[in-house]
Formats: structure tokens, C-alpha cells, sequence
């Protein structure tokens, strides 16, 4: 699978680095005094500083009885990185918007989730799926 690249604006680019890199494990690449570019989980995410970001939600989404927070962006993970991730999360007191959960419990598309925002507000999800291959699939009895 091709990584995507994600650009995100953020109020302040040094507290930001250090909550993608101390509390996720992200590596730094590429950096102005502006931006940077960091490895989330394989994937190009780019901090872009700026001024007077003020984030917002659009909305909230019920998704399987949990509020989700919209937008949100993330990434999918195999069950021991998605495990150390949480871990990680946790031992640096960060506080979870969702805390580690399974969603459609018993059905298609199962997955344990979690979410959390970076200190710029902007919201994160972690999957992931015990089966990788139904991250794509329909219940086709919720579609007929």
C-alpha cells in the first residue's frame, strides 16, 4: 500500500512535535521554521504552523453507540503496535477523547479503536482489526 500525505495546521509547532514524537513514536523528516514533516506509522504527516489556529469540529458522528468527533484522521494498525501505542499514550498521561475500545463487536468490520487530540486540537483515530481484510467490507444486511 502507497503512504498518503497529510497536511494539518497547528498552533504551535514545537508543543505539536513533541506530543507526535515523545508521546506516538513519530519520526521527524524534513523541517522549516514553519513545518515539518514527520513518519506517522509509514505515512507523510506535515505539521504546518499557523497563525492563530483556532480548531474546530464540524460535528459529531454516532458510530456504533460512541460520539465520534468530525474530522478526525488516523491510521490502522497491526494489534501489538496498536497495543504499544496505547501503552504509550497512557504512560505520558495524555487523555483519550474515546478511550481504547471495540467497535461492531461480533460483526463485520470489528476493530478496536481509540481516540485522542494533539495539543493543536486536532483529533487522531488508531485501529485495528483482529481480520485486516474486513477493513474494506459491507454488512450487506445493514445495506439491503
Amino acid at each position: 500500500m502507497s503512504p498518503f500525505h497529510l497536511a494539518i495546521p497547528v498552533g504551535n509547532l514545537v508543543d505539536c512535535a513533541r506530543f507526535y514524537e515523545d508521546v506516538l513514536g513519530c519520526r521527524r523528516g524534513r523541517e522549516s521554521e514553519d513545518w515539518i514533516d514527520l513518519n506517522f506509522f509509514g505515512h507523510q504527516v506535515v505539521l504546518h504552523c499557523v497563525a492563530n489556529h483556532q480548531p474546530r469540529d464540524v460535528g459529531i458522528n454516532d458510530v456504533d453507540t460512541e460520539q465520534i468527533p468530525v474530522p478526525h484522521f488516523g491510521v490502522v494498525l497491526e494489534g501489538s503496535d496498536f497495543d504499544a501505542v496505547a501503552q504509550r499514550v497512557e504512560a505520558c498521561g495524555q487523555a483519550f477523547v474515546i478511550a481504547p475500545t471495540i467497535r461492531f463487536q461480533g460483526r463485520v468490520g470489528e476493530q478496536r479503536t481509540f481516540f485522542l487530540r494533539d495539543p493543536s486540537g486536532n483529533c487522531l483515530e488508531f485501529k485495528s482489526f483482529q481480520h485486516p481484510q474486513m477493513l474494506f467490507e459491507r454488512d450487506l444486511d445493514r445495506y439491503e
